[in-house]
């Protein structure tokens, strides 16, 4: 229907007083003078009065099809036999804010709008509601339907199809509902939105929620949501479903489950499972599986759907099953004791208990050991400590056992051996000197631990280990069990002081032995002087070499005159040991703690006490003959003692070499060096007269010679020329052959580099396509990467939305527009931007003649 503007109707009354009203057309007239507005219905040919006005028409009248509905609001009212009241005034009575359907006729006889009714709703198809579908309609007023059901405003109810839906003024339809697809092993979630009987004739309260899980469609009532849609879990003899209680209620299996109830459901309940609304699923759980050797112990096993709370429960395999809520498993799945000949394990009993496989009866607290061959399974009253394994000993192997009763420890050697229930390997703990003196040859190292590298050759009487060596080498020893038995074999020619603290006695053990420590036993470490010239501490040793070798020192003297002299000396030793076998006389080769040092310092006072009574010219020339008999002394024939022997560790001095003896002062040594070197000075000299002497008598001798022979000279003469052109000759043929070689080898370089040059370049040019073929290969799939990832998101997005959401949205559009136009009364229009023209011939004809083809021009 189109609407005409006042000042279009103003217009056209004072254009044109006579108005054509074609057949189902009408007008509305207004009688100025009454106010009146009354309706003109065609075919007639209307004459308008000077005081009338035609608001509105000529409108072509309303025509309803079959099965279509329109809506008139505050419609006339009409009397019983149908016909339209008028009041005093002569204009129509309307029902104000009311509304009335009109439906189609069975004569399809039009209507016109009489003035004061608005078309609120424009024809409209009737709504047919297909099967598995409904209308969920709401009363806007109290009326009593065609059943004689009462129905109040804010009911709501379903009209289910298929079935075709009259509507009726008091009942606004709220939304069409499709029936939901229940399939195989899903199930419907709803919730009561107010309390109702639902289609099982259950009460509902509100809030409830429920399933329904009977294949088909499901259409749900008015007050009735769908929550979600529940897919069944399917129950494997590899899975079952950890589930807890909402609240107290009776399961699908006809259980009571009271709230927070916690239970299983395997494929022995059920093949597939649907969550019940007041299930919780809390995980999936795998099951235990055991085979022939495995077994495991629970915690709180569950009896009946009951927690046997602080009980154990061992299951053996081969076995396979699930842990019930609240079980969980001891140390994991075990394996079963299989122990040989020479094992066995340390039980101990937590629980009294009859042990069958002992056939006696265990009290808590007890300690045994079960030894093999056997496969033993612990029962869940005790508990394992440790295994167990014989250890074989040869007759030089040990280790240390301690008994845990009695706190005794003894060494066992020699055996196999393997450790009862009350006893324990003990660790014998060491120095870390000696931790590291134990993993070293004292022969192989002797020169290798000195701080100084000038005192290689000073110390050879003991194993060479220097604290600086040790704490360098620390992380490279050794690791040693520390309850094996510790052995040291003494090496050649050496001895070796132990000390008993238990007894509190020492003993000396010499080579070839083999030292065995018992457990109250250490060794004694040796601590001796070393470097040039000797320092306290500075070599360790477990060992005592007994020689013969020698050390070196430096010792500074003065002479008489004052003269200060650094001498180096090198001095023969060896321990002599008449007999090994008396303890006293062993005693003493370990009764000077630091022998070296103790020796130097005795010989360099003897020294010096004999040079400082002696002329430094006396001393230079005889200093040999003055240390030796400073140091060894004269025998009854006043001659030099081969020896001195130091009673307290019988060490014998056997000779002295003396290395070198160098002035401290320097004016005294310039003095000694322009003395060498001017005696040095006077020998080449004479040396040099006497060559020249000689050579001017040979000079003279050939002289002759050649005079008694002068054709030698002629010959002398042609064969140096001829030697020399031959070697000309020789020279530029050499020279010739070069330059051929240098030009080949030149040429071939060059060919060498262009080769190199087009190997590179061709490797260049490779790799380049290589990689940008790599790299458009890249490019490609992360191309393609990113499309699908677009593609995925796209139809997540799709899928999340849905299709009626979309469609909704993709209609929502023109369904405004149509609305807009039905709102505004608007049957046809055109919009133009003025500057195209229209074509308006004929338009007052199309006016009379068919007003469904007007249009308004904006």
């Amino acid at each position: 229907m189109s609407l005409v503007s006042s000042e279009t109707t103003s217009q056209k009354d004072t254009a044109e007083p006579v108005y054509r009203i074609p057949p189902c057309h009408y007008i509305h007239v207004l009688d100025q003078n009454t106010n009146v507005t009354r309706l003109e219905v065609g075919p007639k040919t209307f004459i308008k009065q000077d005081n009338e006005t035609v608001t509105m028409g000529p409108e072509k009248m309303i025509i309803i099809p079959l099965l279509h509905y329109c809506i008139v609001e505050s419609p006339v009212v009409r009397s019983k036999d149908g016909e339209v009241e008028f009041d005093q005034n002569g204009q129509v009575k309307l029902a104000h804010a009311d509304f009335e359907i009109h439906l189609s006729r069975p004569d399809q006889t039009p209507f016109p709008l009489y003035p004061g009714e608005i078309l609120r709703q424009p024809v409209t198809a009737i709504t047919i509601v297909p099967a598995n579908a409904a209308l969920r309609l709401k009363a806007v007023l109290d009326f009593e339907d065609s059943h004689k059901e009462r129905r109040r405003a804010g009911d709501e109810w379903m009209f289910e199809g298929p079935a075709t839906y009259i509507p009726r003024k008091e009942i606004n339809v709220e939304e069409q509902i499709q029936a939901t697809i229940i399939g195989p092993n899903q199930a419907i979630r709803l919730r009561a939105k107010k309390e109702l009987i639902d289609r099982s004739n259950q009460l509902r309260v509100t809030g409830e929620e429920w399933l329904i899980k009977k294949a088909g469609a499901y259409l749900p009532l008015a007050y009735e949501t769908v929550v979600l849609i529940h897919k069944a879990y399917a129950l494997t003899d590899k899975k079952a479903l950890h589930l807890r209680a909402l609240k107290t209620f009776t399961d699908d299996f006809g259980k009571m489950r009271l709230n927070g109830e916690e239970w299983l459901v395997t494929h022995i309940d059920a093949e597939s499972h649907i969550l019940n609304v007041y299930e919780e699923l809390i995980a999936d759980v795998d099951p235990i599986i055991l085979n022939s050797r495995e077994y495991c112990i629970i915690m709180d096993p569950s009896i009946n759907g009951k927690s046997q709370l602080g009980q154990k429960k061992m299951i053996c395999g081969e076995s396979s099953f699930f842990l019930q809520p609240g079980e969980k498993l001891l140390n994991g799945i075990q394996n079963v004791f299989v122990l040989g000949e020479d094992e066995g394990i340390t039980i101990k009993c937590n629980e009294t208990f009859n042990d069958e496989h002992a056939k006696k009866v265990r009290v808590a607290g007890d300690r045994w050991i079960v030894r093999g061959p056997i496969e033993y399974i612990p029962p869940t009253q005790v508990e394992v400590i440790t295994r167990q394994k014989a250890i074989p000993l040869d007759e030089n192997e040990g280790i240390y056992v301690r008994n845990i009763k009695t706190g005794r420890v003894q060494s066992i050697i020699g055996v196999t051996y393997m450790l009862t229930e009350d006893e324990e390997l003990w660790k014998k703990e060491l120095p870390e000197k000696i931790e590291y003196l134990l993993t070293r040859d004292p022969l192989t190292d002797r020169y290798s631990a000195m701080r100084d590298s000038t005192s290689m050759s000073n110390v050879s009487t003991m194993l060479a280990t220097s604290d600086s060596q040790l704490n360098s080498s620390k992380s490279n020893a050794i690791k040693r069990d520390k309850w094996r038995l510790i052995t040291y074999r003494v090496p050649h020619n050496a001895a070796v002081q132990i000390y008993d603290y238990k007894v509190k006695k020492t003993h000396i053990v010499f080579d070839p032995e083999l030292v065995m420590l018992e457990p109250d036993e250490h060794f004694t470490m040796i601590s001796l002087s070393g470097g040039i010239p000797k320092k306290p501490n500075q070599v360790n040793s477990l060992c005592l070499l007994l020689g013969p070798n020698f050390f070196t020192d430096i010792i500074v003297i003065e002479t008489a005159d004052h003269a200060r002299l650094s001498i180096k000396l090198a001095y023969n030793w060896h321990f002599e040991v008449k007999d090994i076998n008396d303890e006293k006389e062993v005693a003493k080769l370990f009764s000077v703690p630091d022998f070296v040092g103790d020796t130097c310092k005795a010989i360099a006072s003897r020294i010096r006490g004999a040079v400082a009574g002696t002329h430094f010219d006396n001393f230079h020339k005889n200093s040999a003959h003055i240390i030796r008999e400073s140091v060894f002394g004269l025998d009854a024939h006043q001659c030099v003692c081969d020896r001195i022997i130091f009673p307290q560790n019988n060490l014998a001095i056997t000779s002295i070499d003396i290395q070198s003896v160098e002035p401290v002062d320097q004016h005294t040594r310039d003095a000694l060096q322009k003395s060498v070197q001017l005696a040095i000075e006077i020998t080449t000299n004479s040396q040099e007269a006497a060559a020249q002497h000689e050579a001017s008598r040979r000079e003279q001798e050939a002289k002759g010679v050649l005079e008694r022979q002068p054709q030698s000279a002629v010959v002398e003469s042609a064969g140096q020329s001829k030697a020399e052109a031959f070697s000309r000759a020789e020279s530029k043929r050499i020279e010739g052959i070069a330059a051929v070689e240098l030009a080949c080898l030149k040429a071939k370089t060059i060919t060498i580099e262009a080769e190199a040059e087009s190997t590179r370049l061709k490797l260049a040019h490779e790799n380049e396509i290589k990689f940008l073929r790599e790299q458009n290969e890249l490019e490609i799939r992360k191309k393609a990467a990113l499309s699908q990832i677009e593609t995925e998101k796209f139809k997540l997005q799709v899928e999340s939305i849905g299709a009626s959401t979309i469609q909704s949205i993709a209609m929502s559009g023109p369904e405004t527009q149509v609305k807009l136009l039905q709102a505004l009364g608007l049957q046809s229009m055109l919009v133009t931007d003025g500057r195209n023209p229209i074509n308006l011939i004929g338009f007052g004809q199309g006016l009379i003649g068919d007003l469904t083809d007007r249009h308004v021009v904006d």
